[in-house]
């Protein structure tokens, strides 16, 4: 079973969409499988990371900021992709550095994800967007 997830962002940061997915996992009917999520934009990731405290998405948005920082840093000049503002060179470069896909195990009808671990689109950019998320079920 295929279908395509879209997340509304509001800018930089990290978006869950856990309920999303594990309701996609449910309606297939699959018991026992394998869940693959591929995002298909350049500028922005997917990562599984905590969802209980709040603080860790501030934590890693705060990282990746001081990582690449925007193309008008000084420490940036030598960025030459500059055409959509200067977050959008460095919003492939975060893409480049984390996962546009991942693949996480089906038990007993849901993804297996630990108890504190949610699924996030991880936004580079600083303008709104909506993102298309294609996730694929299978048995196993």
């Amino acid at each position: 079973m295929q279908t395509i997830l879209s997340i509304r962002t509001e800018g930089s940061g990290l978006y869950e969409f856990t309920n999303d997915v594990v309701r996609f996992v449910r309606e297939s009917g699959v018991a026992q499988g394998l869940l693959t999520l591929f995002v298909q934009h350049t500028s922005c990731s997917l990562c599984v990371q905590e969802n209980a405290d709040p603080d860790v998405r501030r934590d890693l948005e705060e990282f990746f900021l001081r990582l690449v920082p925007p193309s008008d840093d000084p420490s940036m000049r030598w960025i030459s992709h500059t055409a959509e503002g200067p977050d959008d060179m460095p919003s492939h470069i975060k893409a480049a550095l984390t996962a546009v896909s991942l693949s996480i195990p089906v038990m007993a009808g849901r993804p297996a994800l630990g108890q504190w671990q949610g699924i996030y689109l991880f936004e580079h950019r600083n303008a709104a967007h909506t993102r298309h998320v294609a996730a694929h079920v299978s048995r196993g």
